[in-house]
Formats: structure tokens, C-alpha cells, sequence
């Protein structure tokens, strides 16, 4: 792939890809500006190896996935939601705050399961695209939505 091409992609990918990471950050602009960064670098530099067999989005998100699971993998979980409502920032949330209680409840749940639902109702990934991108069986992601779900309806009360 081409310097041109590369960032073609990245122009027409970008939006998505940052409110991908936003919600995976639970509405931290700064760690998903940060991630997404990591993770354009990371692309850019194995996209010599890139095929351009499947949708460049989805490839680009697994680099996303990959990066935000290695950069949690170092900091702590939350586990209440009590927890997410010290540890969020007052600027952690999108400007309306929106979106705020989502983020926390989000926040709350682990990684992976956090990532499916993430791809799954943000993204409109399908369940097999989300295997691909988390590199897990279809199994896994049906049971971490299913899990996800459970846990996002007790947290919000639906």
C-alpha cells in the first residue's frame, strides 16, 4: 500500500475510528485521541503487509482493539459503577454529556466484553466481524454481548 493510499484511508476512516475509541475509553477524549495516535502509527507501519481482501475499517480497527486492550492490560480495572463516577474526569464525557451514564456503565465492564458491545451497537459490526477484529470465536463474542447486556441492563436499570 502506498503513502497515498494509506492516508486516503485513514482521511476517510478517521471519524470512525475515533468514536470507536471514544466509547471504548468510556468518553475520555484525550486516552482515545492518544490510542487512536498509537494505533494510526501502528497501522501505517505494518501496512506494507495490508491485503486488500476485506474492508480496510475493520483492519484498522483490530489494530485499535489490540492497542486499547495492551494499554488496559496496565491500568486498573473498575469494577462499581460508583468507582467510574470518582475515576471519570469532569471533561471524560462528550460535550453534551450525552452519553454520560453509557460511559459509565461501559466503564464498568471488563475489556473484551466492553469492545463487543462497543463494535456491536456502535459500530454495527456483525458477530462474525467482531471475531475477526478481537480475534476470539463467535462463541466468545455472543456470550461477551450476552454478558455485556446483562450487565449494561442491571447497571442503567432498563
Amino acid at each position: 500500500m502506498t503513502r497515498e493510499v494509506f492516508i486516503a484511508h485513514v482521511e476517510r476512516e478517521q471519524e470512525a475510528l475515533r468514536s470507536f475509541l471514544l466509547a471504548l475509553c468510556c468518553g475520555n477524549k484525550d486516552e482515545a485521541d492518544d490510542l487512536a495516535q498509537d494505533a494510526l502509527v501502528k497501522a501505517y507501519l505494518s501496512s506494507t503487509g495490508y491485503q486488500d481482501k476485506g474492508r480496510f475499517r475493520s483492519w484498522l480497527f483490530k489494530i485499535a482493539h489490540n492497542t486499547f486492550l495492551n494499554h488496559r492490560a496496565s491500568i486498573r480495572t473498575t469494577e462499581t459503577l460508583d468507582e467510574a463516577r470518582i475515576l471519570i474526569s469532569p471533561n471524560a464525557a462528550d460535550d453534551s454529556f450525552e452519553y454520560q451514564s453509557l460511559y459509565l456503565a461501559l466503564r464498568t465492564l471488563p475489556p473484551k466484553e466492553r469492545s463487543s458491545i462497543t463494535l456491536y451497537y456502535l459500530n454495527g459490526y456483525d458477530i462474525k466481524e467482531i471475531a475477526a477484529i478481537t480475534e476470539t470465536s463467535e462463541d466468545a463474542v455472543k456470550k461477551q454481548l450476552s454478558r455485556g447486556r446483562d450487565k449494561l441492563k442491571e447497571i442503567l436499570k432498563i
